[in-house]
């Protein structure tokens, strides 16, 4: 199902819709690649955050919001979807770590200008369409010298046709990718956690995720544009001791699954 009409209050309701069962899973430990993969490489990437003031984009239930805020920094948090921040507020509220959580979206922030040191976006930037109104109103409420950090599925190995060569063993051996410069935004994709039990599966609905696929070159002019300074790029690949222990992520030492991307903002302003 294509939507080329979808907008960011679009795209929030169909997060409304997943985040029931999404906190449900992801919070059973059933979000395999996050936690074990994606979100760890995040976290190695990214600069010490101790006493420093964040802002965390597209945050869902709050889990990797309360693991920068363990780092010591000062979170506040935003999602377009309101039952993913009355989950995450209920575990503040459960677990108080300080952070604030306010339901609002990527596209229109509601901060003062140079209101915090540093931003982050695990696998949020992806999912809006006004992509670049997002990057320049974090580039607007990150202060000058401070950071975006963000996370999103590789596009180079990840665009709308994507297939996992499978050996015998159901091992794969290769990715084949196509479509890699067709313009798919809006394209509703169903989905669940591959990991989670069947009794589950048939129990809870479908994922309803839309995508917004991107060129790399695309992604990179996106951040040149805003404003930002490129300073580094991670494909984050398992170690053969994380694969034994959860095999799904085999697909992921063959071919990057994910790209991590950090920008700086100048400290000096050079925008006109």
């Amino acid at each position: 199902m294509l939507r080329l009409s979808m907008n960011h209050l679009t795209v929030g309701e169909y997060w409304n819709g997943n985040a029931e069962a999404w906190t449900k899973l992801a919070r059973a430990g059933f979000d395999v690649y996050r936690d074990h993969l994606n979100t760890p490489a995040f976290l190695e990437l990214l600069p010490s955050v101790a006493g420093l003031c964040g802002l965390d984009l597209g945050c869902g239930e709050g889990h990797n919001t309360r693991l920068v805020a363990k780092r010591g920094a000062r979170m506040t948090a935003i999602d377009i979807a309101e039952k993913f921040i009355r989950h995450a507020q209920a575990e503040e509220t459960r677990a108080p770590l300080g952070i604030t959580y306010r339901h609002a979206s990527a596209v229109e922030q509601p901060f003062a200008d140079a209101s915090f040191d540093f931003a982050t976006a695990f696998m949020s930037l992806m999912d809006i369409p006004e992509t670049a109104r997002a990057l320049a109103e974090t580039f607007r409420v990150v202060r000058p010298g401070g950071f975006l950090q963000f996370s999103l599925t590789h596009p180079c190995f990840n665009p709308p046709h994507r297939r996992n060569c499978r050996d015998e063993d159901r091992v794969t051996y290769a990715i084949e990718v196509g479509d890699y410069f067709i313009d798919a935004r809006g394209r509703v994709d169903e989905w669940i956690f591959g990991t989670a039990p069947e009794s589950e599966k048939r129990r809870l609905p479908m994922f309803q995720v839309p995508r917004f696929h991107r060129p790399l070159g695309e992604w990179l002019n996106l951040l040149v544009d805003a404003g930002f300074i490129l300073e580094r790029f991670a494909e984050p690949c398992p170690s053969e001791e994380t694969v034994r222990a959860h095999p799904s992520l085999q697909d992921a030492r063959v071919a990057a699954y994910f790209l991590h991307i950090r920008v700086r903002k100048p400290a000096v302003a050079t925008r006109t």
